[in-house]
């Protein structure tokens, strides 16, 4: 982030806005809002501004800006019209020390205005670092469809009472009747929108304040989690859910930073990443931390790469919570195979063409993973194979041995479904070859027996252009 979101406390403050353009009516509307003393400098100053200071709103002078008006203020906008205007005006403002927004010019701007959602006293800031102003009111309109006007209503009615809530006499007595309010009211934890939003009355406020129940002390839970191929917007609603409320997250190195940064601001991130070949966290740590992060109370999210159920020691990990008597649960996420077949335009199964599809890993604890060879060497046969880089030679070979037809496509995808997806199409004659002079260790998939769809502008590995070329 260039800027640091903050709200900054306006109440009696001293605010000068130089310029009397439409940029400047707009900065104002929204100062308008607050409780500062807003002071005005424009010669030439739009309607609005008249009107607004006939009204006593603001104060106006039909003037310049001069350094000694900047004494006290805690913030300027610069709004004129020409842009020597708006840069005499910045060096008065840093000059005096004094924060400046300045219209259209963010290199002379020290703070920028967002675009808000106001459910005062709820408020909900959306800037775009001044890259898309545009974009930046698309997501205010999104986020007002979401939040009822009801939701303004139940902050104060909350705040009004958080006197009498200060007078019941244990901590957790007040944390319980929070609870149950805002549960009452509609937006609790597992609620996953806003749309039932409902002001609580005086009789059900009453019946709160009496119910004298401590909240509950809460109980440890782990959810094993699948975070997809990737992108944050294949996580599913569940997903979001858990991370909304996670307070550890016990990650693998394949999920995303995008996906982290999903995660709320107080969650504890413990990177767990095996590394084939490299840097690991042993399997009997992951447990450790597991079952300790449960045990104090925490709710944990074990976020995975993919699905949990692929692949993934899911069974071990749930064994790890069961000998502890620890409460767990399973959100299953979209595996690589399928992001890896959508990547390509394919079918993972076709009528008349494979009527099985075979999940393989190319790894198995001894070492490169024995499959059914005889099997997989039949014509029309179709193999997903995780973590197939270092193994691509051994699969090969094995197949070759069995029979295997030397020209039976092999698609690879590396990080399907992100950014810097990239594929390559070869033959199984050539695979290890395809592979060789790849520096790459992002994640691959292999898929045994399907080709990308010729209508699809793939990005491809760069030194398979060849391959790719030869095997459409």
């Amino acid at each position: 982030m260039e800027f640091l979101p903050i709200f900054v406390a306006l109440r009696d403050q001293r605010v000068v806005v130089a310029g009397g353009s439409a940029m400047a009516v707009a900065k104002i509307k929204l100062l308008l809002k607050t409780k500062a003393r807003i002071f005005v400098f424009a010669c030439k100053p739009a309607g609005a501004l008249v009107d607004w200071h006939r009204q006593g709103l603001l104060s106006l002078y039909n003037r310049d800006l001069e350094a000694d008006d900047l004494k006290g203020a805690r913030l300027v906008y610069a709004a004129h019209d020409l842009p020597e205007d708006n840069a005499r005006v910045s060096g008065l403002a840093r000059a005096a020390g004094v924060l400046i927004n300045v219209a259209d010019d963010m290199d002379r701007s020290d703070f920028i205005t967002p675009a808000v959602v106001d459910r005062d006293p709820v408020v909900v800031a959306i800037g775009t670092e001044g890259a898309s102003p545009i974009l930046a009111r698309s997501i205010k309109a999104k986020i007002e469809a979401l939040l009822p006007l009801t939701i303004s209503a139940l902050a104060k009615q909350a705040a009004a009472l958080r006197p009498r809530v200060k007078k019941l006499s244990e901590f957790s007595i007040r944390l319980g009747f929070w609870r149950r309010f805002f549960d009452s009211a509609g937006v609790g934890l597992d609620k996953s929108d806003f749309y039932g939003v409902r002001v609580p009355d005086e009789r059900q406020i009453n019946a709160l304040l009496e119910d004298q129940a401590p909240a509950l002390v809460r109980r440890g839970h782990v959810t094993f989690v699948g975070a997809g191929p990737g992108d944050p917007g294949l996580l599913t609603l569940k997903a979001r859910q858990a991370l909304d409320q996670a307070d550890v997250v016990i990650h693998d190195r394949l999920v995303s930073a995008e996906i982290l940064d999903l995660a709320r601001r107080e969650a504890t991130l413990l990177n767990v990443g095996k590394k084939g070949h490299g840097a690991s966290t042993s399997q009997s740590e992951i447990n450790s931390l597991i079952q300790d992060s449960a045990l104090a109370g925490h709710v944990v999210v074990r976020l995975k790469g993919g699905d949990p159920s692929v692949f993934g020691r899911l069974d071990e990990e749930i064994d790890a919570c069961v000998t502890r008597g620890i409460p767990w649960s399973v959100i299953p996420g979209i595996t690589a195979a399928s992001a890896s077949a959508a990547a390509i335009g394919c079918s993972l199964s076709q009528r008349g063409r494979n009527t099985e599809i075979a999940f393989l890993t190319g790894h198995a604890m001894g070492g490169f993973a024995d499959q059914d060879w005889q099997r997989l060497s039949k014509n029309d046969q179709v193999a997903a194979i995780y973590m197939g880089r270092r193994a691509a030679r051994f699969v090969q070979g094995r197949l070759l041995m069995h029979g295997a037809d030397p020209e039976t496509p092999v698609s690879g995808i590396a990080s399907a479904s992100m950014p810097n997806q990239k594929a390559f199409v070869t033959t199984l004659g050539k695979l290890a070859e395809t592979l060789e002079d790849d520096p790459a260790t992002d994640p691959l998939m292999l898929l045994y027996g399907l080709r990308p769809s010729p209508e699809l502008n793939l990005t491809f590995l760069d030194h398979t252009l060849e391959a790719c070329h030869g095997a459409s």
